[in-house]
């Protein structure tokens, strides 16, 4: 008891990359430029479909919740993360390890979770186009999203709890750059197969469950695209979902050889990049691959860099 409580007092150390330290100066400077262009990309996607009124549909109030998710989820990360790659205090505190730990788990959750939805309003799109509008109707959605929102936290407190309830017997080394639910396992000094267990079954429910209705889904609208006997029509289609099928690729496709293999085949390094990747490279993508395929988004940001232009303009003949 008394050497958890001198772990709670000191925190926790963060190894990070401090084997590297010329990989951490690169990789401080790597971090903030993707995360810079995580605050630009998803703020924009936020602001446009917000202020340009075609684009106030189920598609995009979706599309705005993944963005803001994006946001808070690399927030929880990447502060801390500077801070430790910065310096050679890799220190963090109790409490700031036990926040990060569950907002990560929770966020982490909520994006699998979230993806399935968006996956569901595009197969209502596609198969059901003349009752979409009736089927996705803002109560509808907005059920959705709290609903997947308190699915995760649930999963959340419960994995986490787990987790922090093992005796550590003063261990406050974690081999990670963030408070991570495997690194946390790996420094208790009891057998964990019960909670590793625990946590494998969550995960197939939270991240393959999810996985498996995107792929009814998506088969469903396969169909659904044979069937359009103009091009234009089935490259609408594709247009309109092959965004969400990309992110969907790459999110998920990181997560389940993360998570989801036997043992630790992973090296400690590849799991790193690995987590380095979906918590912050994939982010910065999604503003990208979801503007790149999509007219309509297209030129909601035009419009939103019109006003921005418009309003400074304004303001500079007003000082004048």
């Amino acid at each position: 008891m008394g050497q958890n409580n001198h772990t709670s007092l000191h925190g926790f150390i963060l190894l990070g990359f401090s084997d590297h330290p010329k990989l951490e100066m690169v990789l401080s400077g790597v971090v903030t430029l993707f995360y810079f262009i995580t605050w630009v990309g998803n703020t924009a996607i936020i602001l446009a479909s917000l202020l340009d009124s075609h684009l106030h549909t189920p598609m995009y109030f979706f599309l705005r919740n993944l963005s803001f998710l994006d946001l808070c989820f690399t927030t929880s990360i990447i502060p801390q993360m500077l801070i430790n790659l910065w310096g050679p205090d890799k220190t963090i505190s109790y409490v700031g390890c036990v926040t990060q730990l569950y907002v990560y788990m929770w966020l982490g959750s909520t994006e699998c979770l979230l993806l399935a939805v968006m996956s569901y309003d595009r197969f209502t799109a596609i198969c059901k186009p003349l009752h979409y509008l009736v089927i996705m109707n803002p109560h509808l959605c907005l059920k959705m999203i709290i609903t997947v929102w308190s699915i995760s936290l649930a999963v959340s407190v419960l994995l986490c709890t787990l987790t922090l309830n093992l005796p550590r017997c003063g261990n406050n080394l974690l081999d990670h750059f963030l408070c991570e639910l495997p690194a946390m396992i790996k420094i208790a000094c009891i057998d964990t197969t019960t909670v590793e267990m625990s946590v494998f079954a969550l995960g197939i429910v939270i991240v393959l469950t999810p996985l498996g209705l995107i792929l009814i889904s998506y088969g469903y609208i396969a169909k659904a695209v044979l069937r359009i006997k103009s091009k234009e029509g089935q490259q609408k289609a594709i247009n309109t979902c092959g965004s969400h099928l990309t992110v969907v690729s790459i999110f998920y496709g990181t997560i389940i050889y993360m998570y989801l293999q036997p043992g630790n085949s992973a090296s400690k390094d590849q799991g790193k990049f690995l987590t380095l990747f979906y918590t912050i490279v994939t982010p910065s993508l999604n503003p990208l691959v979801y503007t790149l395929r999509n007219k309509d988004m297209k030129n909601a940001l035009r419009k939103l860099v019109r006003v921005d232009r418009e309003s400074t303009k304004s303001k500079r003949d007003q000082k004048s």
